[in-house]
């Protein structure tokens, strides 16, 4: 029945004068989803819409499904996209799709005309009320209920003319590629891969960097990482995934400092690390998946104890979210079930009984001191050690 889609975006639809950047940036990544898809789509847009037709036959579950995941995409509408015609050839129409639609419904309903083109015979309250008419008589079972219809029949007037009626969620945000790009520390947990997705869908895109400590986390570990990525991926387009060998930095810290620090000064080092690698591949800030409390190198002083050695933005969108929220967004996604796999990372391998939750920046700093001198040639060394996967 369907063979074109109507897609719609929320904030792109307030923008000024650049607005047609955001609208080229949203139909290319449409273009790109729709590319392995079963069918020929043509993408194009038109006074404020953008409409997806497929030529031929094609897959209706997988392009809604592809739709879907494009960010910038506030609703998906399967619509019936018929050449422009007076109200009695639109009346026949329309009741040819309901028929299809709703043969047997009993609901509520309101007919919601959209009158782009001023040339058309009637104006929009005319055609409602022509359109509302005709299905009444035709349909028993429809009501008419203006306020709070259970069905909302969208006719759209332009030089040619819509039907719609459903509405499929689409997942919001700004187009990707809109905002630049930014670097993701990913591990093995539920956290990074939602911080990266939330941070995606505001158009930023996307490279990681995992931190490796072989033979102390095995390459199943490894690969729960690779395979993370490849989900988030599928959201945010190709990523760049740089893996780190973190294990002669990590024995080090351990073999040197008080182990009431490790997980702080790790975790300054790996922002380090992080940072220059961003620098060098033009991203423009990091992103973490730190909450709030949520562990102990995730109070509001040992986050400022890590930000101490960042020069460039750290974003952390899941702050102030409880983990029953991250959790959500990760099953919706499809992260959590591969988040929760029981490999170790080396943020767990190395745990102090007792960590430290309160750590003074100046206090942290004299720790460090004690590293330096052979700390610096580690961390050069795992850095002309990266091995660069290329997710897509």
């Amino acid at each position: 029945m369907f063979h074109a889609f109507l897609v719609k975006y929320g904030e792109i639809g307030v923008k000024g004068k650049n607005r047609y950047v955001f609208e080229d940036a949203l139909i290319a990544r449409i273009k790109h989803v729709l590319y392995p898809v079963e069918g020929t789509f043509q993408v194009t847009k038109d006074q404020g819409r953008v409409y997806v037709e497929a030529v031929g036959a094609f897959d209706y579950e997988e392009t809604v499904a592809a739709l879907q995941r494009v960010f910038g995409v506030v609703g998906i509408c399967p619509v019936v996209k018929i050449s422009n015609q007076d109200i009695e050839g639109l009346q026949k129409e329309v009741l040819s799709y309901m028929h299809q639609m709703y043969e047997n419904a009993t609901k509520s309903f309101k007919v919601h005309t959209r009158r782009v083109n001023k040339r058309y015979a009637l104006n929009s309250m005319e055609v409602s009320a022509a359109i509302g008419e005709k299905i009444l008589q035709e349909f028993p079972g429809l009501r008419v209920d203006v306020h709070e219809p259970e069905l909302i029949l969208h006719i759209e007037l332009r030089n040619y003319i819509c039907i719609y009626s459903e509405i499929l969620p689409g997942p919001g945000g700004m187009p990707l590629g809109t905002n630049g790009r930014s670097m993701l520390l990913l591990s093995g947990g539920i956290d990074s891969p939602v911080a990266g997705y939330m941070v995606a869908k505001r158009g930023v895109c996307i490279d990681a960097v995992y931190f490796h400590a072989p033979p102390y986390t095995s390459e199943r570990a490894k690969q729960k990482v690779v395979d993370l990525a490849k989900k988030v991926a599928r959201y945010t387009g190709a990523i760049r995934l740089h893996v780190i060998n973190f294990a002669e930095i990590q024995m080090y810290i351990y073999d040197t400092c008080p182990h009431d620090e490790l997980t702080i000064l790790m975790r300054r080092y790996m922002m380090r690390i992080a940072e220059k690698i961003a620098m060098d591949t033009g991203c423009l800030a990091l992103i973490t998946g730190e909450s709030i409390g949520q562990v102990a190198s995730q109070t509001v002083q040992s986050i400022a104890a890590t930000n101490d050695v960042c020069t460039l933005p750290v974003f952390r969108p899941l702050i102030a979210f409880d983990k029953e929220d991250i959790v959500t967004i990760a099953k919706k996604i499809d992260t959590y079930e591969t988040s929760i796999l029981p490999y170790e990372d080396c943020c767990t391998t190395f745990v102090a009984k007792h960590p430290v939750t309160k750590p003074r920046v100046d206090v942290i700093r004299r720790s460090e001191e004690a590293l330096m001198g052979q700390i610096e040639e580690m961390v050069e060394r795992a850095l002309a050690e990266d091995e660069v996967i290329e997710i897509r």
